[in-house]
Protein backbone atom coordinates (compact mmCIF):
# COMPACT_ATOMS: atom_id res chain seq x y z
CA UNK A 1 0.00 0.00 0.00
CA UNK A 2 1.31 3.41 -0.95
CA UNK A 3 1.62 5.82 1.99
CA UNK A 4 -0.71 8.78 2.13
CA UNK A 5 0.08 12.44 1.62
CA UNK A 6 0.44 15.07 4.31
CA UNK A 7 -0.94 18.53 3.48
CA UNK A 8 -0.81 21.45 5.91
CA UNK A 9 -2.79 24.67 5.83
CA UNK A 10 -1.11 27.76 7.26
CA UNK A 11 -1.81 31.46 7.68
CA UNK A 12 -2.78 34.10 10.18
CA UNK A 13 -6.03 34.52 12.06
CA UNK A 14 -9.24 34.52 10.03
CA UNK A 15 -7.69 33.31 6.79
CA UNK A 16 -10.21 30.50 6.30
CA UNK A 17 -8.11 27.43 6.99
CA UNK A 18 -10.93 25.47 8.62
CA UNK A 19 -13.28 26.23 5.72
CA UNK A 20 -10.65 25.15 3.22
CA UNK A 21 -9.86 21.97 5.15
CA UNK A 22 -13.52 20.94 5.04
CA UNK A 23 -13.75 21.76 1.35
CA UNK A 24 -10.63 19.75 0.54
CA UNK A 25 -11.85 16.76 2.51
CA UNK A 26 -15.07 16.70 0.51
CA UNK A 27 -13.45 17.36 -2.87
CA UNK A 28 -10.68 14.80 -2.44
CA UNK A 29 -13.20 12.29 -1.14
CA UNK A 30 -15.05 12.57 -4.43
CA UNK A 31 -11.78 11.52 -6.10
CA UNK A 32 -11.69 8.37 -3.95
CA UNK A 33 -8.93 9.74 -1.73
CA UNK A 34 -9.32 8.74 1.92
CA UNK A 35 -8.80 11.89 3.97
CA UNK A 36 -8.35 12.57 7.67
CA UNK A 37 -8.75 16.17 8.82
CA UNK A 38 -6.96 17.34 11.95
CA UNK A 39 -5.63 20.51 13.60
CA UNK A 40 -2.86 21.99 15.72
CA UNK A 41 -2.44 22.46 18.48
CA UNK A 42 -4.55 19.36 18.99
CA UNK A 43 -5.37 16.25 17.03
CA UNK A 44 -5.04 13.79 19.92
CA UNK A 45 -6.59 13.84 23.41
CA UNK A 46 -3.34 14.89 25.05
CA UNK A 47 -2.58 17.55 22.46
CA UNK A 48 -6.11 18.96 22.80
CA UNK A 49 -5.46 19.46 26.52
CA UNK A 50 -2.32 21.42 25.68
CA UNK A 51 -4.35 23.44 23.16
CA UNK A 52 -6.51 24.79 25.96
CA UNK A 53 -3.42 26.12 27.72
CA UNK A 54 -2.28 27.91 24.57
CA UNK A 55 -5.39 29.45 23.04
CA UNK A 56 -7.24 30.56 26.17
CA UNK A 57 -6.35 33.28 28.66
CA UNK A 58 -4.63 36.63 28.34
CA UNK A 59 -2.14 37.52 25.61
CA UNK A 60 0.75 37.52 28.08
CA UNK A 61 -0.12 34.19 29.70
CA UNK A 62 2.99 32.56 28.19
CA UNK A 63 6.32 33.77 26.85
CA UNK A 64 6.89 32.82 23.18
CA UNK A 65 9.57 30.23 24.04
CA UNK A 66 7.17 28.60 26.51
CA UNK A 67 4.52 28.51 23.77
CA UNK A 68 6.99 26.83 21.41
CA UNK A 69 7.84 24.15 23.97
CA UNK A 70 4.17 23.43 24.62
CA UNK A 71 3.42 23.34 20.90
CA UNK A 72 6.18 20.85 20.17
CA UNK A 73 5.06 18.65 23.05
CA UNK A 74 1.58 18.57 21.54
CA UNK A 75 3.00 18.13 18.04
CA UNK A 76 5.07 15.09 18.98
CA UNK A 77 2.00 13.34 20.35
CA UNK A 78 -0.04 14.37 17.31
CA UNK A 79 2.50 13.09 14.81
CA UNK A 80 3.27 9.80 16.54
CA UNK A 81 -0.25 8.85 17.57
CA UNK A 82 -2.30 10.24 14.68
CA UNK A 83 -0.52 11.57 11.60
CA UNK A 84 2.09 8.87 10.98
CA UNK A 85 -0.34 5.95 11.51
CA UNK A 86 -2.85 7.52 9.12
CA UNK A 87 -0.20 8.07 6.44
CA UNK A 88 1.08 4.52 6.86
CA UNK A 89 -2.47 3.26 6.29
CA UNK A 90 -2.61 5.10 2.96
CA UNK A 91 -4.80 7.99 4.07
CA UNK A 92 -4.16 11.62 3.22
CA UNK A 93 -3.92 13.92 6.24
CA UNK A 94 -4.95 17.58 6.09
CA UNK A 95 -3.83 19.54 9.14
CA UNK A 96 -5.00 23.03 10.05
CA UNK A 97 -1.54 24.30 11.11
CA UNK A 98 1.77 22.51 11.71
CA UNK A 99 5.37 23.54 12.40
CA UNK A 100 5.29 26.59 10.10
CA UNK A 101 2.86 28.21 12.52
CA UNK A 102 5.42 27.90 15.30
CA UNK A 103 8.09 29.39 13.04
CA UNK A 104 5.82 32.32 12.22
CA UNK A 105 3.95 32.91 15.50
CA UNK A 106 6.65 32.27 18.06
CA UNK A 107 9.58 33.10 15.77
CA UNK A 108 8.86 35.87 13.28
CA UNK A 109 6.13 37.52 15.34
CA UNK A 110 7.15 36.44 18.86
CA UNK A 111 10.90 36.92 18.60
CA UNK A 112 12.20 33.42 19.40
CA UNK A 113 15.53 32.86 17.65
CA UNK A 114 15.15 30.94 14.37
CA UNK A 115 17.99 28.54 15.21
CA UNK A 116 16.37 27.68 18.53
CA UNK A 117 13.15 26.76 16.76
CA UNK A 118 15.02 24.82 14.08
CA UNK A 119 16.83 22.82 16.77
CA UNK A 120 13.57 22.10 18.56
CA UNK A 121 11.93 20.99 15.32
CA UNK A 122 14.82 18.64 14.50
CA UNK A 123 14.81 17.19 18.01
CA UNK A 124 11.07 16.47 17.98
CA UNK A 125 10.36 15.67 14.32
CA UNK A 126 13.65 14.81 12.67
CA UNK A 127 13.14 15.00 8.90
CA UNK A 128 9.37 14.55 9.06
CA UNK A 129 7.64 17.34 7.10
CA UNK A 130 4.51 17.96 5.03
CA UNK A 131 4.41 16.95 1.37
CA UNK A 132 2.68 20.25 0.59
CA UNK A 133 1.91 23.40 2.56
CA UNK A 134 -0.77 25.84 1.43
CA UNK A 135 -0.28 29.29 2.98
CA UNK A 136 -3.44 31.39 3.03
CA UNK A 137 -2.45 35.04 2.75
CA UNK A 138 -4.73 37.87 3.89
CA UNK A 139 -4.36 41.44 5.12
CA UNK A 140 -4.11 41.12 8.92
CA UNK A 141 -6.80 43.72 9.62
CA UNK A 142 -9.28 41.83 7.44
CA UNK A 143 -8.29 38.54 9.06
CA UNK A 144 -8.73 39.85 12.58
CA UNK A 145 -12.16 41.22 11.66
CA UNK A 146 -13.17 37.80 10.36
CA UNK A 147 -11.74 36.04 13.39
CA UNK A 148 -13.49 38.37 15.80
CA UNK A 149 -16.87 37.36 14.42
CA UNK A 150 -16.34 33.68 15.27
CA UNK A 151 -16.79 34.02 19.03
CA UNK A 152 -15.07 30.72 19.87
CA UNK A 153 -13.42 31.82 23.13
CA UNK A 154 -10.01 30.93 21.68
CA UNK A 155 -8.92 34.51 21.09
CA UNK A 156 -5.62 34.69 22.93
CA UNK A 157 -3.47 35.12 19.82
CA UNK A 158 -6.00 37.41 18.18
CA UNK A 159 -5.54 39.81 21.11
CA UNK A 160 -1.80 40.28 20.56
CA UNK A 161 -2.24 43.43 18.44
CA UNK A 162 -1.99 44.44 14.81
CA UNK A 163 1.81 44.82 14.76
CA UNK A 164 2.18 41.20 15.90
CA UNK A 165 -0.11 40.03 13.11
CA UNK A 166 1.71 42.09 10.50
CA UNK A 167 4.99 40.42 11.51
CA UNK A 168 3.16 37.11 11.43
CA UNK A 169 2.00 37.61 7.86
CA UNK A 170 5.52 38.46 6.74
CA UNK A 171 6.83 35.41 8.58
CA UNK A 172 4.60 33.11 6.55
CA UNK A 173 5.60 34.81 3.29
CA UNK A 174 9.26 34.42 4.22
CA UNK A 175 8.72 30.69 4.80
CA UNK A 176 7.31 30.40 1.29
CA UNK A 177 10.33 32.19 -0.19
CA UNK A 178 12.68 29.87 1.71
CA UNK A 179 10.88 26.65 0.72
CA UNK A 180 9.09 27.21 -2.61
CA UNK A 181 9.22 23.50 -3.45
CA UNK A 182 6.96 22.73 -0.46
CA UNK A 183 4.88 25.89 -0.04
CA UNK A 184 2.24 27.57 -2.19
CA UNK A 185 0.67 30.94 -1.33
CA UNK A 186 -3.07 31.33 -1.95
CA UNK A 187 -4.94 34.63 -1.84
CA UNK A 188 -7.36 34.16 1.06
CA UNK A 189 -9.27 37.34 0.20
CA UNK A 190 -11.02 35.53 -2.65
CA UNK A 191 -14.41 33.80 -2.29
CA UNK A 192 -14.14 30.41 -0.54
CA UNK A 193 -14.95 28.50 -3.72
CA UNK A 194 -12.07 30.23 -5.53
CA UNK A 195 -9.69 29.51 -2.66
CA UNK A 196 -10.72 25.85 -2.82
CA UNK A 197 -10.20 25.74 -6.59
CA UNK A 198 -6.74 27.26 -6.23
CA UNK A 199 -5.87 24.76 -3.49
CA UNK A 200 -7.03 21.80 -5.58
CA UNK A 201 -5.01 23.09 -8.54
CA UNK A 202 -1.91 23.28 -6.34
CA UNK A 203 -2.49 19.74 -5.06
CA UNK A 204 -2.95 18.41 -8.59
CA UNK A 205 0.20 20.17 -9.79
CA UNK A 206 2.43 19.26 -6.87
CA UNK A 207 1.07 15.90 -5.74
CA UNK A 208 -1.37 14.53 -8.30
CA UNK A 209 -4.89 13.56 -7.34
CA UNK A 210 -4.30 10.05 -5.97
CA UNK A 211 -2.13 8.15 -3.52
CA UNK A 212 0.76 7.89 -5.98
CA UNK A 213 4.32 8.98 -5.27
Amino acid sequence: MAPGRFITLEGGEGTGKSTLAAGLEEALGRRDVKVERTREPGGTPGAEEIRKLLVEGTADRWQPISEALLLYAARHDHVERHIKPALAAGRWVISDRFFDSTTAYQGAAGGVDAQTLATLRQLVLGDFAPDLTLILDLDPEAGLTRAGSRGTGEARFESKGLAFHQRLRQGFLDITKAEPERCVVIDAGQPPETVLADALAAIETRLGGRNER
